[in-house]
């Protein structure tokens, strides 16, 4: 069992791999009070537990990242709810490090063509970003979700109650490609709370408001 304390400056080295313009000690000075000197300190026994690799940029060993639970969890995101808030607080709970999956407008039309999008992936992914629960949230990659999955490597991918995919139709593209993940279905104690809803009875006059 490690202390709270090292297990954030994981997740901000974790995170910092994801993106290379996050610094780790720059990130953790935005959710915590750590000092430069104590994140040094750290940083210093944590290379010589062998969890994090002596590099610039710094690394998890796989020590490191073993004591980490990835939780990925995707979605459009375009209209924040409560159901979103609800299910993102129970990924989070699933495991350490919460990683939000934001669908890409192509995306998002393919799968509806239909579908009105408010904002772009840009926006969407600032909104996602400013909720608590999420420790990362990442705009997903040109292609299927596969490949999203593939460069973020979770030990779980939590669906929520509502999303069109199976838990066996994950499981078996992501065994074809040799990602060894777990799948989850959550739930919600508000299934009523829905974007389709809002925006069917609501539409366009949401932003008159």
């Amino acid at each position: 069992m490690i202390e709270p304390s090292d297990k954030a400056i994981l997740t901000a080295i974790y995170v910092s791999s994801l993106d290379s313009e996050i610094l780790p000690l720059e990130y953790l000075k935005d959710r915590t009070t750590i000092s430069d000197e104590m994140f040094k300190l750290k940083i210093d026994e944590m290379i010589k537990n062998g969890f994090i690799e002596k590099s610039d940029p710094l690394r998890l060993t796989f020590l490191g990242r073993d004591l980490l639970k990835i939780v990925l969890i995707g979605g459009v995101f375009d209209i924040v709810h409560p159901g979103h808030i609800h299910t993102l607080k129970d990924a989070k709970s699933q495991g350490d490090v919460l990683v939000v999956v934001v669908a890409r407008s192509s995306t998002a039309l393919k799968i509806n063509k239909q579908r009105k999008i408010y904002h772009d992936e840009t926006l969407r992914r600032e909104l996602v970003s400013s909720i608590k629960f999420v420790d990362y949230a990442i705009i997903g990659r040109e292609g299927t979700l596969y490949d999203t999955v593939e460069f973020v490597k979770p030990d779980i991918i939590a669906l929520g109650y509502d999303q069109i995919h199976t838990e066996k139709e994950i499981a078996v593209n992501c065994s074809r490609r040799g990602i060894d993940t777990r799948i989850i279905r959550l739930n919600t104690p508000i299934p009523g709370s829905k974007s389709t809803r809002i925006k069917e009875e609501l539409g366009h006059s949401i932003y008159d408001i």
